[in-house]
């Protein structure tokens, strides 16, 4: 499987956040130029965002992990992020994506646990996305009811990675991008 399918929300939005929240507005870095993505809400741990990457509309829910741990301890990486996008010109509705914060080992998958649901990501540079799209709306459907997300990965140099990212507000950010992003 190519990274095709969920590139273009990694590639069209890369997110930096302040440490201090997620009330501030990200800046995103968008391939046709910078994008300020817009506020929508924020639902517990979830922010609800719109952006027009290129003139074409983009909503996602986006979080921060609770908890970020790698082996061997102490080695550095960017901020990790989850998503939910939702691109309406593409015909794209509740794409899971994960940018890890730092290169994923070359042709490696990471995971996705969610209760004892457990889901394969296929991985590119810094990005991973649900293996098997089939599953991509019981994998929603199991984040809309869960607690809490742990993703886990490996680096290009073998560290291992992971997240664990809780799921309060995530229905009510869906919601709120599904309302704006028709």
């Amino acid at each position: 499987m190519t990274g095709i399918r969920g590139a273009a929300t990694a590639a069209a939005i890369i997110i930096t956040l302040t440490p201090a929240t997620f009330a501030q507005q990200p800046k995103a870095t968008a391939a046709t130029g910078d994008v300020q993505p817009t506020l929508l809400g924020q639902y517990g741990d979830w922010g609800a965002y719109i952006a027009t990457p290129g003139g074409a509309k983009v909503c996602f829910a986006l979080a921060k992990p609770k908890t970020a741990k790698t082996e061997p301890v102490g080695r550095k990486r960017d901020q990790s992020y989850v998503f939910v996008s939702t691109r309406p010109t593409e015909n794209v509705r509740n794409e899971v994506s994960v940018i890890i914060g730092y290169p994923f080992k070359t042709s490696s998958d990471a995971t996705a646990e969610i209760g004892t649901a457990k889901f394969a990501m296929y991985t590119q540079n810094d990005g991973a996305w649900i293996k098997n799209v089939a599953e991509e709306a019981r994998m929603v459907d199991a984040m809309r009811k869960g607690a809490d997300v742990t993703v886990k990965g490996t680096s290009g140099r073998a560290t291992q990675s992971t997240d664990q990212y809780s799921l309060k507000g995530l229905a009510q950010a869906l919601d709120k991008i599904e309302q704006e992003c028709k």
